[in-house]
């Protein structure tokens, strides 16, 4: 891990927000590929990984956005939460927006929203897991911007403790999109693709958010706060609610606790 640091250290924040959201990228990648070794993923296991990504993103939310960004903040009280108040409230609101005009379909292919379209269920899925994929990938990149602008309270082992935490829950998501298209009658390398191709947006939002950062210095607690408002958006509309679908409803609970537990634990110890 200290390697991993030290070539971030020396790395351009811009490229390492870039760097650290092809790995999340890969992760998703290397969950998708699944599909090739089976064709249906056991319900409990996949309820139980969709919890531990809920649980990743409510503990990052906190751990590597809002503290951080109310720590940065200027003022006492109040005025010290505004920024963090305003960015989460912002972020949640874009969400919301994107959810209710881009065109999706939920993992059990049951529930489409946004606007009618005639496109395929299976373009569908993978712009859900897109939908989740934009904050992910803009905290990572805000975190490194942070860094590059020179916040005391944003530093290269959180930037990177948070890119691990989220690759880690992007195994689960390629799981999520690959598996119910092979289920369909998907061919298993169509699956692959649309499972990975759900990621490939968190390195263009990180790269976005670190450069925005970069160059609007005060709008890092915002931006921060935004990322979080995001996540916990996706995670209360959509991965806790997918998970309740089926009956293995405490296996997904444990692996929510699962998930909080582990970023928790990589913020603290790393960052």
């Amino acid at each position: 891990m200290q390697t991993v640091l030290e070539f971030f250290n020396q790395t351009d924040p811009v490229l390492g927000a870039l760097y650290a959201t092809l790995f999340t990228w890969g992760l998703t990648a290397l969950g998708a590929s699944l599909v090739f070794f089976v064709k249906e993923m056991n319900r409990a296991l996949l309820d139980g990984m969709l919890g531990f990504t809920g649980g990743v993103m409510v503990a990052a939310s906190f751990w590597s956005l809002l503290a951080p960004g109310i720590a940065m903040s200027p003022g006492e009280g109040f005025i010290k939460v505004i920024p963090a108040a305003v960015g989460f409230a912002l972020g949640a609101l874009f969400i919301f927006g994107l959810d209710k005009i881009l065109p999706h379909v939920h993992i059990n292919f049951k529930e489409t929203e946004g606007i009618k379209t005639p496109w395929h269920r299976t373009t569908l899925l993978v712009l859900a897991i897109t939908l989740h994929n934009i904050p992910e990938g803009l905290a990572v990149g805000v975190l490194f911007g942070g860094v590059a602008a020179g916040i005391p309270e944003a530093s290269i082992a959180g930037a990177v403790a948070l890119a691990l935490g989220i690759g880690i829950q992007n195994f689960p998501e390629g799981i999520a999109v690959s598996m119910p298209m092979r289920r369909h009658g998907v061919s298993r390398f169509k699956s692959f693709w649309y499972g990975q191709l759900s990621a490939i947006v968190e390195p263009v939002a990180a790269v976005i958010g670190a450069i925005a950062v970069t160059f609007f210095t005060p709008l890092l607690p915002y931006a921060l706060a935004f990322a979080a408002g995001a996540m916990i958006f996706v995670v209360v509309e959509e991965v806790i609610p997918e998970t309740q679908q089926d009956r293995y409803t405490d296996i997904a609970t444990l692996g929510f606790i699962g998930g909080f537990i582990v970023m928790m634990t990589l913020d603290v110890a790393l960052g």
